[in-house]
């Protein structure tokens, strides 16, 4: 958004620094995922969504893996750091070239708060671009315990107390601070100096900008936000929540355009899943990041499904798991216990159960048998199959790659293939069958006989 286009320059400044040590994790708070997706990405993304021309990201020290998903998601946000633990005013003060210069309206987020939406956002802006000089957005948890209070009068906000500087009366208060606060950026400059740390923690508070602003007889307004759009995580319960919440908001999204889940609560989507309309997905399903659907797919019960496309009209499980780069073309068939990775498989082909197709590129209208492997792995390297259109591939097959099938070509049931066979043979690659009479009897024989031996130790 820029000047004179009817809205102000928007930058977000999005506070990352604090370590998470109730996570018991090795990983940095922000980057445990949700929806397949660190949070600090999740908040990256709503900030761009809503229309922020720039970024800042503030991280701790030694954090040097934030900085790179940071870079990941907006290669031109800027990135500053917290050196010292002094409160979340201080660590606004470390983004001070990023808004020092800003000539419209700043937003201050968290990067462990995840479910935050633009349009939550563009609220803010339309509310500082309708006169606000500051807007707080507030919620109301069943346990207020631990947040700071907003103190308001009207519809005007006076201030935020912090819960360990809050009096009894205060702590009675049922509307509490979310964290996120959307600035004119000539009223943060005004403000964010003259904090000060004369508090229970000895922290900056950046929430002490509100009561700054009202002696400067500047406008503070507040909004209400959804408890659980707002939710802060900072352990593994907290984090299990907002993960429900984001599967609970991506099913109703699905299902309202068109998707038919059988048992939403089971079924799980990654934060770029995309799926067409008159989709049917059964019980226990779970997709990871990278996974596009086609129009009028069914895909069954107990499904392992990423980085893939699936074709429309393509039936895939139950008990399928398809990854690694897999583009399944329209109408295919993918049954039961079929794994496929990084392969590309033409329209109308079926692949009914128990094979594996790895590294391999599979033509149209063609049949994979029960047990059929492409050998793709040498130890060392990986190679491809190549099967055409119309083939015929006979149950329990081990195709040794490098290996090409020609068009309407079949392979004999029990066969290993390791040359390449021509369009329009049949090639057999397996043992001549033997027959020996009577035999049968002598082997029952034998059989029960080293079983008694086997008793009389």
């Amino acid at each position: 958004m820029e000047n004179g286009a009817g809205m102000a320059e928007l930058l977000s400044i999005i506070l990352a620094a604090g370590e998470g040590t109730r996570m018991r994790s090795a990983t940095p708070k922000v980057l445990h995922q949700v929806g397949g997706l660190p949070m600090v990405s999740h908040a990256i993304r709503a900030a761009q969504a809503a229309g922020a021309s720039s970024i800042a990201v503030v991280i701790g020290p030694n954090h040097e893996s934030i900085s790179a998903v940071v870079m990941a998601v907006s290669p031109s946000a800027r990135v500053y750091e917290q050196t010292e633990r002094l409160g979340t005013g201080h660590a606004v003060r470390q983004a001070r070239p990023a808004f020092e210069t800003a000539s419209g309206n700043v937003i201050v987020l968290y990067a462990d708060t995840p479910l935050v939406t633009p349009a939550t956002m563009a609220s803010i802006v339309a509310r500082l671009e309708a006169g606000a000089d500051i807007v707080v957005v507030g919620f109301e948890p069943d346990d207020p315990s631990g947040y700071g209070r907003l103190l308001t009068e009207g519809d005007r906000l006076l201030a935020i107390r912090e819960h360990k500087d809050a009096t009894e009366a205060e702590r009675a208060i049922g509307l509490v601070n979310s964290g996120i606060i959307g600035f004119r950026s000539a009223t943060l400059r005004a403000v964010i100096d003259r904090i000060g740390n004369d508090n229970a923690k000895g922290e900056f508070y950046l929430t002490d900008a509100i009561e700054l602003a009202t002696a400067d007889k500047r406008k503070v307004e507040y909004t209400v936000a959804d408890a659980m759009e707002v939710i802060g995580v900072d352990d593994r319960s907290k984090l299990a929540k907002a993960e429900t919440q984001f599967q609970e908001l991506r099913r109703d999204d699905f299902m309202r355009a068109g998707v038919t889940l059988k048992d939403p609560a089971t079924i799980h989507f990654s934060w770029d899943t995309e799926i067409g309309r008159d989709v049917t997905i059964w019980p226990n399903v779970v997709f990871g990041p990278g996974v596009r659907i086609g129009a009028d797919v069914e895909i069954r019960s107990f499904c392992d499904i990423e980085q893939a496309v699936i074709g429309e009209g393509a039936s895939i499980g139950p008990f399928a798991r398809i990854r690694g780069g897999a583009e399944v073309g329209p109408d295919v068939h993918l049954g039961n216990f079929v794994e496929v990775k990084k392969s590309r498989i033409g329209a109308g082909t079926k692949a009914g159960h128990l094979s594996y197709l790895g590294d391999a590129v599979i033509g149209a209208r063609t049949n994979i048998g029960a047990g059929t492997i492409t050998c793709n792995y040498d130890g060392v390297n990986k190679d491809v199959t190549t099967i055409g259109d119309d083939v015929f591939i006979g149950s329990n097959a081990s195709l040794v790659a490098p290996v090409t099938i020609g068009d309407g070509a079949y392979t004999a049931s029990g066969s290993v293939i390791t040359e390449d066979v021509p369009a329009g043979a049949v090639a057999f690659g397996r043992a001549r069958q033997v027959n020996k009479s009577d035999y049968a009897p002598k082997l029952r024989e034998q059989a029960l006989a080293k079983r008694a031996q086997k008793g009389k130790r």
